[in-house]
C-alpha cells in the first residue's frame, strides 16, 4: 500500500465529502417531481391536485411528509414523488 501522507489525506477526505453532500443533494432534487395525473399508480388511486372534498387533502392526511404549509409534499403512497397539498387520493387517511 502506498504511503499517504496527511495533507494528501485531509484532501482526499474533503473531496469525497463534498462529492457525497453535492450528489446527495442533486438526487434529492431530481427525485422530488410532482405526481402526474397520467401515472399508471395515481390513476389507479383516483390522485387529482385538486380535491373535491372540503375535509380530504393531501395536508391533512397522515400519508402526507415533509412541512406543513408547503404547497407539494412527499407522499407515502408516490415514492420519489411530490402531491400537491390541495390534492386527494382514496388512500386518504384523517391526520391524528
Amino acid at each position: 500500500m502506498n504511503n499517504i501522507n496527511r495533507r494528501n489525506f485531509f484532501k482526499i477526505s474533503a473531496g469525497a465529502v463534498i462529492g457525497m453532500t453535492v450528489g446527495g443533494v442533486s438526487l434529492r432534487a431530481f427525485a422530488a417531481e410532482p405526481v402526474k395525473l397520467d401515472d399508471p399508480l395515481a390513476a389507479a388511486m383516483k390522485y387529482t391536485h385538486k380535491s373535491e372534498k372540503a375535509d380530504q387533502k393531501c395536508a391533512n392526511c397522515s400519508l402526507a411528509q415533509g412541512v406543513d404549509g408547503d404547497e407539494w409534499r412527499p407522499c407515502a403512497i408516490f415514492p420519489g414523488k411530490l402531491v400537491a397539498s390541495e390534492g386527494w387520493c382514496s388512500a386518504w387517511v384523517k391526520k391524528a
